[in-house]
C-alpha cells in the first residue's frame, strides 16, 4: 500500500485531477480552469462546461501524474466528485474515474463535493482534529457544521435560498463587474466604508443558524435602482464594502455562535468564499476576543479543486468504503445523503 489516492473534480467549471499522500499531503494539484471560457456570458454555462471537461480531463490527469512523479500502478484508490454539481460536469469526472479504475484494477470511491471542502482544511493544517464547527461557504453552498467526529456531520443550518457567493456574484453581474464577481467585489470593498449603506440580515435572531440572503440581493437591487432613478452617482467601493459586510456579519456571527453552544475551541471556514479577505480579516479578530482559534486554506484550496476529493475519499477507503461501477451522479446531493 502506497497510501496515494487520485482525486477527480469536475463539478463546475474546473476540470481537476491531484495525488494526494496518506490523505494529508499533496504531491500534485493541477486545476484547468475555464473562467475566461465563461466570462462573457456573465455565468457558467452548463454545456459548455462539460463539453471543456471532456477535452481536458486526460491532459489533467496525465498532468497531476506527471508532476508527483507516479504511475496509475502505484495508486491505491481512485476518488471522484460524485455530487453535488453540474450533472453534465459530473458524469464526464465519474466517466473518467470509473475508466482508470476498472482499467487498473483498483478501487472506486465516490466523494460528497461538500466533504471535500471540509477536507481541504486537513491538507493545509495536517494536525487537525475533531471536535470543531466548520462553516462551508461558495458559490452553491451555505452550510453550518458540528463535526464532533471525522465522518461525522451535524447540520446545524444552511440557506433557505440564495447561497453567499451566489449572491456574491448575482450583484457583481448587475454592477458589470467581470465574472466572477465575489473577488471583484472584495477588491473594491478594501477601499471602501462598510457602514455607507445599510443593507438588512436575514434570520438574524439568536439561536438561528440558517441563512437567507436573498433579501439582501433584492435590498441591494433596490438601492442601485433608486441611485439610477435619482441620477446619483454610485459610490462602488463603499457599495461593496456595505454588501461584503451585510454577508461577513452574518456568516461569523452565526458561526461563533455556534462554536459557543458546541462548546469548541476551533472553527473552520472552507469553500470559496473562504478566501474573501473581508471574512478572514473579521473572524481573525473576533477570534481573539474569544479564545478561539480559526483555520482557512490557502486559496488555491478554496476552490473547486482536486486535492481536497482525493483527501476526502481516501479516508472513506480507509473505512473500508467503496462504490459500485454503477456509480451515478447526484446533482442536489447534500451532505446528509446517504448515496
Amino acid at each position: 500500500m502506497t497510501g496515494l489516492a487520485l482525486g477527480i473534480e469536475t463539478s463546475c467549471d474546473e476540470t481537476a485531477c491531484a495525488v494526494v499522500k496518506d490523505g494529508k499531503y499533496i504531491l500534485a494539484n493541477v486545476i484547468s480552469s475555464q473562467v475566461d471560457l465563461h466570462q462573457q456570458y456573465g455565468g457558467v454555462v452548463p454545456e459548455i462546461a462539460s463539453r471543456k471537461h471532456i477535452e481536458t480531463i486526460l491532459p489533467v490527469i496525465d498532468t497531476a501524474l506527471n508532476q508527483a512523479n507516479v504511475t496509475l500502478q502505484d495508486i491505491d484508490v481512485i476518488t471522484v466528485t460524485k455530487g453535488p454539481g453540474l450533472v453534465g460536469g459530473l458524469l464526464v469526472g465519474l466517466a473518467a474515474a470509473k475508466a482508470l479504475a476498472f482499467a487498473i484494477n483498483k478501487p472506486l470511491v465516490g466523494v460528497n463535493h461538500i466533504e471535500g471542502h471540509i477536507y481541504a482544511n486537513f491538507l493545509a493544517n495536517p494536525e487537525l482534529e475533531p471536535p470543531f464547527v466548520c462553516l462551508t461557504v461558495s458559490g452553491g453552498h451555505t452550510d453550518l457544521l458540528h463535526i464532533p467526529e471525522f465522518g461525522h456531520y451535524e447540520i446545524l443550518g444552511r440557506t433557505r435560498d440564495d447561497a453567499a457567493g451566489e449572491a456574491f456574484d448575482k450583484i457583481g453581474r448587475v454592477l458589470g463587474l467581470p465574472y466572477p464577481g465575489g473577488p471583484q467585489i472584495d477588491k473594491l470593498a478594501k477601499q471602501g466604508n462598510k457602514n455607507a449603506i445599510k443593507f438588512p440580515r436575514g434570520l438574524a435572531e439568536p439561536g438561528n443558524y440558517d441563512f437567507s440572503f436573498s433579501g439582501l440581493k433584492t435590498a441591494a437591487l433596490n438601492f442601485l435602482n433608486q441611485m439610477k432613478q435619482r441620477n446619483e452617482e454610485i459610490n462602488l467601493e463603499d457599495f461593496a464594502a456595505s454588501f461584503q459586510w451585510a454577508i461577513v456579519d452574518v456568516l461569523s456571527t452565526k458561526l461563533l455562535e455556534a462554536a459557543k453552544e458546541k462548546q469548541v475551541k476551533c472553527v473552520i471556514v472552507s469553500g470559496g468564499v473562504a478566501a474573501n479577505s473581508g471574512l478572514r480579516t473579521h473572524l481573525q479578530e473576533r477570534v481573539k476576543e474569544l479564545g478561539l482559534t480559526v483555520l482557512f486554506p490557502p486559496s488555491i484550496l478554496c476552490t473547486d479543486n482536486a486535492a481536497m476529493i482525493a483527501s476526502a475519499g481516501y479516508f472513506r477507503y480507509l473505512r473500508g468504503e467503496r462504490s459500485a461501477w454503477d456509480l451515478n451522479a447526484f446533482p442536489a446531493l447534500k451532505l446528509e445523503d446517504k448515496q
